[in-house]
């Protein structure tokens, strides 16, 4: 492919803790969260937008190259982020995510408005103004709670 190649390609990703078990505790959050944000800016191309999410999930924004697999990379950071939190941050195992993950493409026009939906998750949750489409994910049914 052509390195001469113009593209905007805003993804939003939301995937849940397995058995949606609210894991994602005030002490592992911040960790979690600068490990996914530093991960995700060592890829080529990539432009990260924001991260964020309550105790059950986590959602980010990124633009993203042309070339990238989506679903290799964001397989990539989910196991490389569970990784970081049972051997880093907790020296234990504390939690899997679940196999599935959601993703939404977004204009340009719209990046301001998901990065503040993704920054006010606690808050959204907690008035029941959440948007069903960027909250979706695809699970096994074995990962249903």
């Amino acid at each position: 492919m052509s390195g001469r190649a113009y593209s905007q390609i805003n993804l939003h990703f939301v995937w849940h803790v397995k058995s949606n078990q609210p894991l994602v505790t005030a002490e592992i959050e911040p960790g979690l969260y600068r490990f996914i944000r530093n991960y995700a800016l060592k890829t080529n191309g990539l432009i990260f937008h924001e991260v964020g999410g309550i105790e059950t999930h986590v959602h980010i924004a990124v633009t993203i190259p042309p070339t990238l697999l989506i679903s290799e990379w964001i397989g990539q950071v989910k196991g490389a982020s569970s990784h970081y939190v049972n051997h880093e941050l907790a020296n234990r195992k504390v939690f899997d995510w679940q196999t599935g993950y959601g993703v939404v493409s977004f204009g340009t026009k719209d990046l301001e408005w998901v990065v503040n939906y993704i920054r006010n998750q606690k808050e959204h949750h907690k008035k029941g103004t959440t948007v069903e489409r960027l909250e979706k994910i695809a699970h096994d049914e074995d990962d249903e709670s």
